[in-house]
């Protein structure tokens, strides 16, 4: 494979990005909409949503090279995005 069929840098951080931000907007909902109850329900869904999202970002980008640990990247990313917010979470459930 030639260096120009490589994926370029720019849409590598935009695949991953666009997931991350995803699960930082998903974790805003949850805190904002959710009943302190069943954050942990929500926070599943939508680490489920994330990988779902991720896996066709990946696709989108029709390159196999690589595919494996972007979307490994992705869907890290989103776990600590929604495993921190998850934790604040619990810090704000325990004071209500």
């Amino acid at each position: 494979m030639s260096e120009s069929e490589n994926l370029p840098p720019a849409l590598r951080w935009t695949s991953l990005l666009t997931i991350w931000g995803a699960a930082v907007v998903f974790a805003v909902v949850i805190g904002v909409v959710s009943d302190p109850h069943a954050y942990a329900s929500w926070l599943a869904l939508a680490l489920a949503g994330c990988v779902i999202g991720a896996l066709i970002a990946q696709l989108a980008t029709q390159q196999k090279e690589g595919f494996v640990d972007r979307l490994a990247a992705s869907v890290v990313g989103a776990f600590v995005i929604l495993g921190l917010a998850g934790a604040v979470l619990a810090l704000v459930a325990a004071v209500r």
